[in-house]
């Protein structure tokens, strides 16, 4: 560690390789490592969830139970502890939080009546836990409303306690939709009666992610686009009021992809491993694709994929009339892998009965497949209506299949449109959310890919873009650091 090397502790609901229910699972189990390998004390704590098993994990008890302040008395829970490899010798620290009344008899992560006190418990856990392993960081980094009760009870309670007063937080917002809300009681059940409500809050309601985004040092979410967008009352949930009060310490860094995960030179599901300088390579992993969709093995037809939920945030309700001019136009290929509302499951076998010879719809989760549709595609179609950060567009650029997206939240962020910048361009964006709108970028994507030493260059670029996690993780020290500043004065 360095001089100047920050304490950090990474409050979470759900990480891998531990319990994962959604992307901030990826986040929680990635970041931290990224931070720790620039020379930084961040440690990882979650709740210890009954689907953990203790022989996949060297665990080991950390001190006696404690307790926490809770209801009309007190709760007691267990620490245990284990370590995620970084790099070299270094690991990562790793504290669950045991309680077999609210996490460890569970068989899941989220769903439960009682998910309101379960998070409590975690919230108040975390803090106390600290006294326990008598460790103070410098800078608490909350995630999402399940720790939306750590900020607001250091910017309460914790002022006037010499161990916590000196502690900055930075909040995360990954998802906006959950909020955390619930009766006033749990005020009771967490000993915070006091809490003040909120002007956004429903009457006789506390809504966690409200509350975190008001009493946070700093609050931050997964895009720089994103972060305007849920300033307005279209995309702020209900939130945009507290959102726009508390601006100038709203911020946004995009997310990174793992790059020994998501890596075409080294994948093992990719049948043509292939890089930057290699990409000649690339060609038999479409014609491999092609074979295994039972689409004709043309090389020169472009080639455009989908790896989606299939859902109408992902835009699906462009997808019919989009669908209907690109097979009809004649001369493309589409490939899609994705499951969800069963609208849209008949809507793409309706087109696959259609057009047998084109498309190919896989209504299913299959992980080798996706990672093919990344490294065999020549396009790869996002129309997102709300996207806060996205994952897709940047795996589809680092295995040089190039992004055709709606411009909206990390769309934005990490696809430079080919058509207002030829030079920089490593994608095609729309801004209406539309079927002409993407129509247009579609023929704007097809009419360059005919000329094919543009579309190699449009490749390469997209491939050199740096989406590591150590990317990301600079910008967060960067946030780290400014918490810090704004607490102390």
């Amino acid at each position: 560690m360095t001089k100047k090397s920050l304490k950090i502790l990474f409050l979470a609901a759900e990480a891998v390789p531990f319990a994962k229910v959604g992307g901030l699972a990826d986040v929680a189990g990635s970041l931290p490592k990224a931070i720790r390998a620039l020379g930084h004390d961040v440690r990882l704590m979650i709740p210890r969830y009954g689907t953990i098993r203790s022989d996949e994990f060297q665990f080991q008890k950390i001190g006696d139970r404690f307790p926490i302040p809770l209801g009309p008395g007190e709760e007691h829970v267990h620490l245990i502890g284990t370590a995620l490899d970084v790099k070299d010798d270094d690991k990562l620290p790793v504290y669950l939080v045991w309680n077999e009344r609210y996490f460890s008899s569970r068989d899941r992560v989220y769903g439960f009546e009682d998910d309101a006190q379960r998070f409590a418990v975690f919230g108040r856990a975390s803090l106390a836990a600290l006294r326990l392993l008598d460790w103070k960081p410098d800078v608490i980094h909350a995630n999402d409303w399940h720790t939306g009760i750590v900020p607001t009870w250091l910017n309460t309670d914790g002022r006037t306690d010499p161990f916590y007063q000196d502690i900055a937080t930075l909040f995360t917002v990954h998802n906006l939709t959950y909020q955390g809300i619930s009766g006033r009681l749990i005020l009771t059940f967490a000993q915070m009666e006091h809490l003040k409500h909120l002007p956004v809050e429903e009457p006789g309601t506390v809504n966690w992610m409200a509350q975190g985004i008001a009493h946070a040092d700093l609050i931050n979410t997964v895009s720089r686009q994103y972060a305007q967008e849920i300033l307005t009352p279209e995309m702020g949930m209900g939130l945009d009021p507290l959102l726009r009060e508390r601006k100038d310490c709203l911020f946004g860094v995009i997310n990174g992809i793992d790059y020994e995960h998501w890596d075409p030179s080294t994948d093992p599901h990719v049948i043509h491993r292939f890089d930057v300088d290699s990409l000649d390579r690339r060609a038999t992993n479409k014609t491999a694709l092609q074979q295994q969709a039972r689409l004709a093995v043309q090389p020169d037809l472009p080639l455009i994929g989908m790896v989606t939920r299939l859902a109408e945030v992902k835009g699906m309700e462009l997808m019919e009339p989009v669908l209907e001019w690109l097979l009809t136009q004649g001369d493309v290929q589409f490939v899609l892998l994705g499951t969800g509302q069963p609208q849209y499951h008949a809507m793409f076998e309706r087109f696959q009965a259609r057009f047998p010879n084109r498309m190919r719809a896989f209504l299913k989760f299959d992980e080798v497949l996706g990672r093919r549709i990344y490294a065999g595609a020549d396009m790869f179609l996002m129309p997102s209506a709300v996207e806060p950060c996205g994952l897709g567009q940047m795996i589809a650029m680092h295995y040089g299949c190039v992004p055709v997206v709606r411009a909206t939240g990390g769309l934005v962020d990490t696809v430079t449109d080919y058509t207002q910048k030829p030079g920089l361009g490593t994608g095609f964006t729309f801004q209406d959310y539309s079927p002409q709108a993407c129509q247009d970028a579609l023929q704007r994507a097809l009419k360059t890919y005919r000329d094919k030493k543009a579309w190699r260059r449009l490749q390469q670029r997209g491939m050199r873009v740096d989406f590591s996690w150590s990317a990301s993780a600079r910008e967060y020290v960067k946030l780290y650091t400014r918490a810090i500043n704004t607490h102390a004065t």
